[in-house]
């Protein structure tokens, strides 16, 4: 059986060729995915309840990817096995392209099957096959579309809140330089009063020494409040 398509999803080929290979977005694809794991960063193990005409299995299996070529195209080489309902297994080859913003997305495929489902016909078989490959692709497009645009608005968010911030930086630095400089001016005028009183009375070497300790004391406040 032979199988080919051609799918355009509103997202980025990183974020395509990201999806492609993330378990959880996989599994809620793929039609009556029961279960999907990845063993390694090539390999997965699933299992599917698939119904075919009259018979109806649950099939498990492995699925490897190889000849990757990130985030372009990679083959997907997969078997299952359902038991007395037979055994599936094939492969296709998965090719992102870039066009603007979308992605395109062809896939060639080709795949085996035996034992008591290989009985009902070949025009049963590929008419299935077709409907999940539509199915999953379908599914996959509008879920990758969908998350692309919430991380496109979430950047969108945070840009917007960088650029009211920025706006309204300068009048906060406006503010608190001002409060700065009240509060500079009222340490100097304690200071300045403190050194007059005191070289008045001569203290400490009289009013050259009083004004060096005046000046080291503004350094200090200025310092801390920096």
């Amino acid at each position: 059986m032979d199988m080919s398509g051609e799918h355009r999803i509103a997202a980025s080929r990183k974020v395509v060729w990201k999806a492609l290979n993330d378990p959880l977005i996989l599994k809620e694809c793929i039609p009556g995915c029961d279960e999907l794991e990845m063993t390694s960063e090539t390999e997965m193990t699933a299992a599917v309840t698939s119904k075919i005409g009259p018979v109806k299995a649950k099939f498990k299996g492995s699925v490897t990817l190889e000849n990757i070529k990130s985030p372009e195209s990679y083959t997907i080489v997969g078997e299952g096995k359902g038991g007395v309902a037979g055994f599936a297994k094939g492969g296709a080859d998965v090719h992102l392209a870039e066009d603007g913003t979308e992605t395109i997305l062809t896939f060639t495929a080709k795949a085996q099957v035996g034992g008591k489902i290989a009985q009902l016909g070949s025009r049963l078989i590929d008419s299935t096959a077709r409907k999940m490959a539509d199915d999953f692709f379908g599914k996959f497009s509008e879920l990758v579309a969908e998350k692309a645009t919430e991380v496109d608005l979430d950047r969108g968010l945070v840009e917007d809140a960088k650029t009211v911030a920025m706006e309204a930086a300068p009048a906060h630095v406006a503010v608190a330089v001002e409060d700065i400089g009240h509060a500079i001016e009222e340490r100097l005028q304690d200071a300045e009063e403190k050194v007059e009183v005191a070289a008045g009375k001569g203290f400490f070497g009289g009013p050259l020494v009083w004004g060096l300790i005046a000046l080291a004391a503004v350094i200090s406040v200025l310092a801390a409040l920096n």
